[in-house]
């Protein structure tokens, strides 16, 4: 019986099974290139309630409006019957409605060397103030940013364009960045969501 190197001359391989060993090759090869379907890690976070840290001058009517809940929906989150908040509390607060997933990645922030410069949008940047920079969505898009290993949130309204860094997908204003816990860390993974 002579050998080659692909199949013994005694031992046929059926069409069937190259054309299948083939097949799978190149599905598995194919496999590392194709795009994979972002799946919203919130489907069952949607059904718990978010967390946002009250900064100084928070009102309860200006988080409320913010996340896009009315004033007794956030009482009643945070059992509360007063209108008294304190910067350092956590506020819990049902999800906005009509609050759509829109893509999940790394968030990063900028501040001191940018403050007081131009955006892209031509406003001058605040660190301060709840702001972001996203490649690609619109100017004055309102965008929910839940910090996916904490569930700490921010709104922030998209006025710049970046990150310009490989694998980033948002931005941050240094106060959104400590509204969240990013200070610190630099980075952390986030779920961002459109908000109407």
């Amino acid at each position: 019986m002579r050998c080659s190197r692909r199949v013994c001359e005694g031992f046929p391989v059926p069409q069937f099974v190259k054309t299948f060993t083939l097949l799978l090759l190149a599905a598995l090869a194919l496999g590392g290139c194709a795009p994979r379907p972002q799946t919203p890690p919130e489907t069952e976070a949607q059904n718990r309630h978010l967390l946002h840290l009250v900064r100084p001058g928070d009102t309860l009517f200006a988080v409320a409006r913010a996340f896009g809940v009315s004033v007794e929906a956030l009482k009643a989150a945070n059992g509360r019957t007063d209108d008294r908040i304190y910067p350092g509390q956590r506020l819990v607060y049902p999800w906005p409605q009509g609050a759509r997933f829109y893509e999940r990645g790394v968030a990063s922030w900028y501040g001191p060397g940018f403050h007081g410069q131009k955006t892209a949008s031509g406003e001058v940047f605040d660190q301060e103030a709840l702001t972001a920079a996203h490649p690609r969505l619109p100017f004055g898009t309102r965008v929910l940013v839940r910090r996916v290993d904490t569930g700490e949130t921010v709104v922030v309204r998209i006025n710049d364009r970046g990150p310009f860094k490989k694998g980033r997908v948002i931005d941050l204003s240094r106060a959104a960045a400590r509204a969240i816990g990013l200070v610190q860390s630099g980075t952390a993974e986030v779920a961002i969501f459109l908000l109407p």
